[in-house]
């Protein structure tokens, strides 16, 4: 393809354009599903994954998708950054360790929303609705069209992040992505994200996602099982999330 922007092909700027409206559209159907019949928003994404996995499965027949271009892989998302000396060998030779382009692309998206959620009216919106949807309403705020957004922003990131992750990963399988979603939950609740909505920032979920790496990192390097890895997971959502909600009422009590 004709190269535009800092070497990246025309055509793969296509491709994250379009997966990312799919998610989108996806996103858009989650939102309006969630704000005009009051569904719980677990409930809706649960079921839209399973029938978007379906549909995946039916479509691609279950196939893997390797030999993937390396204007997409180690041209593009997987390419060297920079590097960072991490230490020295015996023989006195440097050890580096290399920084790649997908940390960039993470650090894009993370500085973008930022600034959505900290500087737009739309991020205020989001605040404003998950802390009280009823005082957002009456304060003027359009509550469905916020849901709505808020989910087809959301469907456009994880379409987004599909991109990255399979050039990370060099193919693209029929198993990819499963279980991402419990990584994702840990990570918010650990940064901070409440479960009832109204409270969380992004530096929090980056801080999240940091101390969840390293938990899981440490774990393999102290040889746990991996099966055991996931018990581990999903007892830190447990009480993460046990820990949310006395604290919601520990709060309420107060307030009365």
């Amino acid at each position: 393809g004709r190269f535009i922007a800092e070497g990246v092909p025309q055509n793969l700027l296509l491709v994250v354009l379009l997966v990312m409206v799919i998610g989108a559209c996806i996103g858009f159907v989650n939102g309006f599903v969630m704000a005009k019949w009051k569904l719980h928003p677990y409930i809706i994404t649960l079921a839209m994954q399973m029938i978007t996995y379906g549909i995946y499965l039916t479509v691609s027949n279950s196939k893997q998708v390797s030999s993937l271009d390396p204007s997409y892989t180690t041209s593009f998302v997987t390419k060297p950054l920079f590097q960072i000396q991490t230490g020295v060998r015996p023989n006195g030779t440097a050890i580096f360790t290399v920084v790649p382009m997908y940390v960039l692309l993470a650090l894009i998206v993370t500085a973008l929303m930022w600034v959505v959620w900290n500087k737009t009216a739309f991020g205020k919106n989001m605040f404003a609705v998950g802390s009280n949807e009823e005082a957002a309403r009456v304060s003027g705020v359009n509550v469905m069209a916020t849901i709505i957004g808020v989910f087809m922003l959301a469907g456009a990131l994880y379409g987004y992040t599909g991109f990255v992750e399979a050039a990370r990963l060099g193919s693209s399988t029929a198993t990819l992505g499963l279980n991402y979603e419990a990584d994702a939950i840990s990570a918010a609740v650990i940064g901070g994200v409440s479960f009832v909505g109204g409270t969380g920032k992004i530096s929090g979920i980056v801080l999240g996602v940091f101390v969840l790496r390293i938990i899981f990192v440490a774990l393999s390097m102290l040889g746990i099982d991996p099966s055991m890895q996931y018990i581990i997971k999903g007892m830190i959502i447990l009480i993460a999330c046990s820990i949310d909600i006395c604290l919601l009422y520990t709060s309420d009590a107060a307030d009365e």
